[in-house]
C-alpha cells in the first residue's frame, strides 16, 4: 500500500527474515528490502524486536541519544563493526508501550543489535524514523500473540511493528555456506508448511509449530528466530485480512519468507 492508498494512516505490522551484517551486500534480498519499504506509508515510529534480544521482564531498548549499536556478531571484515544506524530515539513510544502492556517494562540502556539494524538499514537507510527495540520476554507462542495484539493500537498511531527473525534457522545443519546454496529439505519444507499456513490465516496451526511442522527441530533448534512472527501476527489480528508474503527464497539455504499486514 503506498501512501496514496488507502483511507486510515495505520502503520503495517512485518514479520521479517534478517541476515548477518553481509546482507548489506547483497543486491538481491537487499533490494527487496528496499523496494518493501517504498510500497508502505511511512511510519511516525518503528517498534522492532529482534531474535536476538531475550529478556524477562519486557524490557525496551535506549530512550536516551547516543547509545551505540551492538555488533553481536563475530567473524566478519572489520568494516562491519563500524556500520552506524543514527535513527532518533522514541521516549513517548517507550512511555505509550508502558501504558499499554499492563505489565513491568525496565528500560536498558541498549543501543540496537543486528537484528534491528541490519534490515532498517535497507528498509529506512536514512535513519530518519525513531526505532525502539522490544526484548521478547518468553518464547511461548500464545503469550507472545496475546502480547501483540496489546501493541496493536500503536499502529493506528502510525507505528510499524517489526517482527525480525528468520523463517528457517537450522546452523547447526548446514553443510554449504554460500549464499546460493540449495535449501536443505528440512528447510523447504517447514518454509512451505509455514506459508500455506499463513495463507490460511491458520494461526493455531503455527503456535503448534514444534509438533505439526515438517523439518523439525531441524528447522529451529532454538525458537527465538521463529518467536518474533507471534507479536507480528498479535499486532496484525485487528485487521481481517490474511498476511501478504512480501519476501520469499533462500539464503544459504535458510528461507528468508517475510510478509506484512497493511
Amino acid at each position: 500500500m503506498s501512501e496514496t492508498q488507502g483511507s486510515t494512516s495505520r502503520a503495517a505490522a512485518l514479520y521479517l527474515s534478517h541476515g548477518a551484517p553481509p546482507l548489506l551486500d547483497d543486491e538481491i534480498w537487499g533490494g527487496e528490502l528496499s523496494s518493501w519499504s517504498k510500497q508502505l506509508v511511512k511510519p511516525k515510529a518503528i517498534l522492532i524486536v529482534s531474535a536476538h534480544w531475550e529478556s524477562e521482564p519486557l524490557s525496551l531498548s535506549a530512550t536516551e541519544p547516543g547509545v551505540p549499536l551492538i555488533y553481536d556478531f563475530g567473524g566478519f571484515a572489520p568494516r562491519y563493526y563500524q556500520l552506524q544506524y543514527p535513527a532518533p530515539v522514541a521516549p513517548e513510544l517507550a512511555a505509550r508501550i508502558k501504558a499499554i502492556v499492563g505489565e513491568p517494562v525496565v528500560e536498558h540502556r541498549r543501543g540496537l543489535d543486528h537484528g534491528a539494524y541490519v534490515p532498517l538499514m535497507k528498509l529506512y537507510p536514512e535513519a530518519d524514523v525513531p526505532v525502539i527495540q522490544m526484548s521478547i520476554p518468553t518464547f511461548d507462542p500464545e503469550k507472545l500473540f496475546a502480547l501483540g495484539k496489546k501493541l496493536a493500537p500503536l499502529r493506528d498511531e502510525g507505528v510499524m511493528i517489526i517482527g525480525s527473525g528468520f523463517m528457517t534457522h537450522g546452523l547447526p545443519f548446514l553443510r554449504d555456506w554460500s549464499i546460493n546454496a540449495t535449501p536443505p529439505g528440512w528447510s523447504k519444507e517447514f518454509d512451505l508448511w509455514a506459508a500455506e499456513a499463513l495463507g490460511r490465516g491458520a494461526v493455531d496451526e503455527l503456535m503448534n509449530y514444534k509438533s505439526l511442522a515438517p523439518g523439525m527441530p531441524y528447522a529451529h533448534p532454538t525458537v527465538e528466530h521463529f518467536a518474533p512472527i507471534f507479536i507480528t501476527l498479535g499486532a496484525a489480528a485487528v485487521a481481517d485480512v490474511a498476511p501478504e508474503i512480501t519476501i520469499d527464497g533462500y539464503w544459504m539455504g535458510l528461507s528468508k519468507r517475510s510478509f506484512q499486514v497493511v
